[in-house]
């Protein structure tokens, strides 16, 4: 009964983008009340569809998006400052703004013990967090350019650019 109101009603009044076809006689009245298509949405897929199908790759937000896909960037240390990290721990982390090639400025921490930079110095820029200070997302390269190794380093030197020592005999 349902179906043979919902279809008298169709009839009465049809829709607009067909009215514009009827008027020209372009479309039978009849013919164009019914829909070619079913009117619930889609099916979604059956379990075995759904197992077969690959899942669409997430696209991974990076870490360090200032890099632009690089390994390292160079710039120019802008300003050199402390910062004291987050609540469990306590010291005093030297941090540099640095201004890249690219004209964007970011924090980058200074690993290991003492530095010799300064304003106006070049220095090459990697990725890598430092997990106490928010928003210091990047370090700075040490030995390279006009940044010096630590000195007297004999542990974990190729982080820190510190040669290997003489050997005495």
């Amino acid at each position: 009964m349902f179906s043979a109101l919902r279809f008298s009603g169709q009839l009465a009044r049809p829709r607009a983008a067909s009215s514009v076809l009827q008027r020209n006689g372009l479309v039978n009245p009849v013919l164009s009340s019914f829909r070619a298509f079913h009117p619930s949405p889609p099916a979604s897929a059956t379990l075995n569809q759904a197992t077969r199908r690959k899942s669409p790759k997430k696209i991974v937000a990076s870490k360090s998006p200032l890099l632009e896909g690089n390994t390292q960037k160079k710039g120019v240390v802008s300003q050199i400052f402390i910062a004291k990290p987050k609540k469990p721990n306590s010291a005093k982390r030297k941090v540099a703004k640095v201004k890249l090639t690219t004209g964007k400025t970011v924090q980058a921490y200074i690993p290991g013990e003492g530095h010799n930079l300064q304003d106006h110095s070049v220095v090459l820029i990697r990725g890598g967090r430092t997990q106490d200070l928010p928003g210091v997302r990047y370090k700075v390269v040490r030995g390279t350019l006009d940044f010096s190794g630590v000195a007297g380093r004999l542990t974990a030197r190729s982080k820190y650019g510190a040669k290997r020592p003489k050997q005495q005999s």
